[in-house]
C-alpha cells in the first residue's frame, strides 16, 4: 500500500500480551459467583468490550443478571484489572520496536482498543502517549465495539484518513472482522485465538521486524 495514511494498532494481544491478565480476574469473578469460567467462553470474550464480556461470563455460569449485578460485576472487574496492569505489563514480541520504527516514519497512528479508557491510560504508561496521534478506547464509540466497524472508522475520521488507506494490526477474530468491516487492510498477528483467512488479511507470526516498508507492502 504506497499510499498508506495512517497505522491503527489494538492493543491486548497485540501490542500487549495482557489478554493473559485479563484471564486473572476474569476466572476470579466466575469462581466468585460460584462458577467456572470454561475456556470456549474466555475465547469469546478476546478482542470484545466490558459489557459483552460481562453477558459472556454470567451466561457462562448460569446467571440471569440484573441491570445492578452487570453494573457491579464490571466495576469489580475493572478494579482488579487495574490492579495487575499496575503489577506489569509484558510487551508482546517485537511490539515496543514495531511501534517505535513505524512511529520514527512519520505516518500517523492511532490505537484502537476495547479496553475502557480508565485502564487504557495505566496500559499507555508502558506503551507510552506520544506515540499516538489519537487513541479510541471501548467506552468512546457509544457501543458500537468491535467487532462492529466504527472504533476504526471513528479513528480515522479523527486522523483524516481514508479507512482503505490505513493499515490496521490486530491479533483476534473481534477485532480483525471490526477493521475488515471498516475497509481497512489488516495485519493478522494472532495471540491467544485462532484468527480465520478472509478477504484484507494478511498473516504474520509476530510483529518482529516489522515497519513502515513492511506495512507499505501490504
Amino acid at each position: 500500500m504506497s499510499d498508506l495514511q495512517a497505522v491503527l494498532w489494538d492493543m491486548d494481544g497485540t501490542l500487549l500480551d495482557s489478554e493473559k491478565l485479563w484471564d486473572i480476574p476474569l476466572y476470579e469473578y466466575a469462581e466468585k459467583l460460584g462458577g467456572v469460567l470454561s475456556k470456549e467462553t474466555r475465547e469469546r470474550m478476546v478482542g470484545s468490550n466490558v459489557p459483552t464480556t460481562m453477558r459472556l461470563l454470567f451466561g457462562d455460569v448460569g446467571i440471569e443478571p440484573t441491570e445492578d449485578d452487570m453494573t457491579d460485576g464490571a466495576a469489580w472487574i475493572l478494579r482488579r484489572t487495574e490492579e495487575v496492569f499496575r503489577a506489569g505489563l509484558p510487551w508482546r514480541p517485537g511490539a515496543r520496536e514495531a511501534l517505535r520504527a513505524v512511529r520514527a516514519s512519520g505516518v500517523p497512528m492511532a490505537l484502537v482498543t476495547s479496553t475502557e479508557r480508565k485502564l487504557t491510560e495505566v496500559a499507555l504508561d508502558t506503551i507510552g502517549r506520544d506515540l499516538f496521534d489519537v487513541t479510541v478506547c471501548g467506552d468512546e464509540v457509544d457501543g458500537l465495539n468491535k467487532p462492529l466497524p466504527e472504533p476504526y472508522l471513528k479513528a480515522a475520521r479523527l486522523l483524516g484518513a481514508d479507512p482503505a488507506r490505513c493499515v490496521a494490526i490486530e491479533d483476534s477474530p473481534t477485532g480483525v472482522a471490526a477493521a475488515v468491516a471498516a475497509g481497512c487492510t489488516v495485519l493478522v498477528v494472532p495471540c491467544d485465538v485462532e484468527v480465520p483467512a478472509g478477504e484484507r488479511r494478511v498473516f504474520r507470526d509476530s510483529l518482529t521486524g516489522v515497519d513502515l516498508d513492511v506495512l507499505r507492502a501490504l
